[in-house]
């Protein structure tokens, strides 16, 4: 499978038996799946999003929203449980309006997953990790 580093943006091939094992970028040594939630921005979104074949769950957020920081340990939870199947985002409405426009992000927090690069689903509102779980089958 394709996997693009959060990190350095190098594209990375990774086999599917491996994917739960911690794989590393090729080029930064960093983990490309360690099971935790990635802060991405505007500058490395559209590169990992397009370069990893795994279904990407993403999370616009916002430091000032209550419910969106109460979601923080719930995503963490889901993250380890999916590692491997998934790839857990998590996007700073604040700090990169134009992605949060271009997804038209109305509410916070607001879950949409992705697969192929394009949206397939969308929630708004707080989940427990059960239901993140259950939404991202």
């Amino acid at each position: 499978m394709r996997l693009t580093c959060p990190h350095c943006q190098t594209r990375n091939v990774v086999p599917e038996a491996a994917a739960g094992l911690d794989p590393s970028c090729e080029h930064c040594g960093k983990t490309l799946l360690s099971g935790e939630v990635v802060e991405l921005c505007e500058t490395n979104f559209d590169a990992v999003v397009a370069g990893s074949d795994l279904p990407i769950l993403v999370d616009f957020w916002a430091p000032w929203s209550g419910p969106a920081r109460m979601m923080t340990p719930q995503l963490k939870q889901a993250a380890r449980q999916l590692k491997g199947r998934a790839l857990l985002v998590r996007i700073n409405s604040d700090t990169s309006p134009h992605l949060a426009r271009r997804y038209a992000i109305a509410s916070i927090p607001t879950l949409t997953q992705l697969r192929g690069g394009q949206e397939v689903q969308r929630i708004n509102g707080p989940l427990q990790a059960p239901e993140i779980l259950a939404w991202m089958q």
